[in-house]
C-alpha cells in the first residue's frame, strides 16, 4: 500500500508542477484545470493509501523481500459467467439512447436495467445460475 500511495502521489506532484509551467507558460485555462484535476486524481489516492499504510501492517508488495506468488491471492475461485451484467449495459445504453431518440426508448431501458439489477441480486444470492 506504501509503494502505491507514493507512486500515486508522485504522478500527483509531477502533474501539479506541470501545470503551474503550463498556466505561466500557455495562459490558457482549459489545460491548467485538466492538468490540475489530474493532479488531483494522483494525490487524493495516493495521499489516503500513505496515510492508511502508517496504521496498518504492511502488505505483500511492501516486503522488501516479498515474491511475486505472495500477492497473488486466492487462485481458481472466478466467478462463473452471467448474462445480468450485460443487461445492466444495455439498459444504460438505451437510457442514453432515450436522451437522443425520445422517451419512447425509455420503458426499454428501465425493463431492462430493473430486470437485470433483481437477476444480479437473486444470483449473487442463491450463488448459481437463475
Amino acid at each position: 500500500m506504501r509503494i502505491s500511495g507514493t507512486f500515486l502521489a508522485a504522478i500527483g506532484l509531477f502533474f501539479g508542477f506541470i501545470g503551474l509551467i503550463y498556466w505561466f507558460t500557455a495562459y490558457e485555462e482549459a489545460g491548467f484545470v485538466m492538468l490540475m484535476g489530474t493532479a488531483i486524481l494522483g494525490l487524493l489516492p495516493g495521499g489516503y493509501y500513505l496515510w492508511w499504510s502508517r496504521r496498518m501492517r504492511p502488505l505483500e508488495g511492501d516486503l522488501p523481500d516479498a515474491s511475486i506468488s505472495d500477492g497473488a491471492g486466492t487462485i481458481d475461485s472466478f466467478p462463473g459467467s452471467s448474462i445480468w451484467p450485460f443487461l445492466i449495459g444495455m439498459g444504460a445504453l438505451f437510457a442514453v439512447l432515450t436522451f437522443i431518440f425520445g422517451l419512447w426508448l425509455a420503458p426499454i431501458a428501465i425493463a431492462l436495467g430493473v430486470s437485470a439489477i433483481i437477476g444480479g441480486v437473486v444470483e449473487s444470492r442463491r450463488g448459481g445460475t437463475v
